[in-house]
């Protein structure tokens, strides 16, 4: 079972299938946490009397096994006896949280010369224009790089461009405020946020095409080359949280709690193997 951070778990069911559509005589239900502990009467679980669990406000450490124990009677009709019988359910709960998204934005220019000063010019231009932009979503340009080549085309002759890499990202100064309204869905609005720029950005070469097309009789030194915009995203997991598709293939796309013996320090998708497995608290950032 995976819980979203802050979130409440769905209802843990005490039986299986078969004794949810039969009678169940004088049942019991004990339930007992991942600390060992019984669950009933503490602050963060919600304990009906027909056995089912919800665990509230779900954090990284209300992650391992919960097991419930049901006892119940079975009445021999012929026999007026009655026999006590034990079953035990045992559920894995982890939390998880969404992915970090981030936009990896690649597009080029043709230029006259790969040796001009006007390049860097421009592409420092360029980035301040992607910049502000984004800038009231406290989205950012970032890792932003060119490189000049000379190119072949067919059917024409040599060309110069400028192959420019860059990288939309939901973290500029001041993210952390506009988060205090959410703060528990916070990946949730910078995702948001970020999409909306990766829109912003696509839609400012979307018009260069449009200008170059309609409004210069004389193409400028240094322009858009036209459908060379390309965008792939990229997940990032909060510390304590990785990405694992085999051990938690059904949340794959999510980024689920470090499992004990594990660690995250970082915001990488994966959680790395402690050395000496000292950790046994799930969600670790350290060894």
């Amino acid at each position: 079972v995976y819980v979203k951070m802050f979130t409440n778990s769905p209802f843990l069911l005490c039986m299986d299938l078969a004794h949810s559509q039969e009678v169940v005589v004088d049942p019991k239900y004990l339930w007992v946490g991942p600390d060992g502990r019984n669950l009933e009467g503490q602050l963060h679980v919600n304990l009906t009397e027909t056995g089912k669990l919800m665990v509230m406000s779900f954090k990284e450490f209300m992650s391992g096994a919960y097991t419930c124990t049901l006892s119940h009677k079975i009445l021999e009709t012929t026999t007026r006896e009655e026999r006590k019988v034990f079953e035990t359910y045992k559920f894995m709960v982890y939390a998880y949280r969404e992915a970090d998204l981030a936009y990896q934005v690649f597009v080029r220019f043709t230029t006259e010369e790969c040796d001009l000063a006007a390049n860097d010019q421009f592409f420092g231009e360029l980035t301040k224009i992607l910049n502000n932009i984004i800038s009231d979503l406290t989205c950012q340009i970032v890792e932003s790089s060119y490189t000049c080549h000379s190119v072949k085309m067919p059917k024409q002759g040599l060309l110069h461009q400028l192959f420019v890499s860059f990288q939309v990202n939901p973290f500029a100064p001041g993210w952390e405020e506009a988060c205090h309204e959410v703060p528990y869905d916070c990946e949730d609005l910078t995702n948001a946020r970020v999409h909306e720029a990766r829109g912003r950005i696509g839609e400012f070469f979307d018009k260069q095409t449009y200008a170059l097309r309609h409004q210069f009789k004389t193409l400028p030194k240094i322009h858009y080359i036209e459908n060379s915009f390309s965008v792939i995203h990229i997940d990032s997991c909060r510390p304590g949280f990785g990405k694992n598709d085999l051990t938690h293939k059904n949340c794959a796309s999510c980024c689920v709690v470090c499992d004990p013996g594990t660690y995250s320090p970082n915001n990488d998708v994966t959680c790395q193997i402690c050395p000496k497995p000292q950790v046994r608290t799930y969600g670790a950032r350290s060894c």
